[in-house]
């Protein structure tokens, strides 16, 4: 017969939590070689390449976290769990966003022929001399031709997928900073609690950061 598994106190739980929102936050940081052929894709390789290790990690430790008991039975510990959960099902979600983002770049790339995004083809348009038609510097442009050459793409096609790659670069950093920064609010309230009697209310406001969050979110979507 297995032991009961002394509960986790509450600076342990904190500490769990802490070490989560920097493994989230350590996806921004994360670098990935990328060929001069595909340096459009440079803003999302390395959230694209680390989120995925992450996701493993958090999964396993939780899976720790839950063997030796079904549930934590402690409202620390449940608290806890509420916060890692929802932390780990956002980094998820946010993640395959990013991956569907990645892959409908890549098809645009495969498809010269594709038309234009018409938001895209609003705010950016190459004159018949070749020209674009925005403010960039003389350097920049250079860089833009330079870059979209050796990708093998022309320089307008070059802008519209490279603003791509920054519009979903800057999605899964809004949702990691969040999602981190959730997760030390929670560690902070765990740690905080001068008792043990935490999330015992009815009202929102005993529910997790994440868990808030979350539902505010799927609240504005209806």
């Amino acid at each position: 017969m297995t032991a009961d598994r002394t509960p986790l106190t509450r600076t342990e739980l904190a500490d769990l939590l802490t070490e989560v929102a920097h493994s989230v936050s350590g996806i921004l940081t994360a670098e990935y070689p990328t060929a001069a052929s595909r340096s459009y894709l440079h803003p999302v390789l390395g959230a694209l390449s680390a989120g995925p290790r992450v996701v493993c990690e958090l999964s396993d430790r939780l899976e720790g976290f839950v063997a030796d008991d079904p549930l934590p039975t402690t409202p620390a510990g449940l608290f806890t769990l509420a916060s890692y959960a929802s932390a780990l099902g956002w980094l998820t979600e946010s993640l395959a966003e990013l991956t569907a983002s990645v892959d409908r770049i890549c098809t645009r790339v495969g498809i010269p022929t594709e038309a234009p995004d018409p938001a895209f083809a609003a705010r950016a348009t190459v004159e018949q001399n070749g020209e674009f038609d925005f403010s960039f510097s003389a350097l920049e442009l250079a860089a833009i031709r330079t870059a979209a050459e050796a990708a093998g793409l022309a320089p307008v096609d070059y802008v519209e997928v490279l603003s791509e790659s920054l519009l979903a670069a800057s999605r899964i950093t809004d949702a990691c900073m969040e999602i981190s920064s959730g997760l030390l609010e929670d560690a902070a309230y765990v740690l905080g609690e001068a008792t043990d009697h935490i999330w015992i209310g009815d009202g929102p406001e005993s529910l997790p950061t994440l868990v808030r969050s979350l539902l505010a979110r799927m609240e504005a979507a209806e």
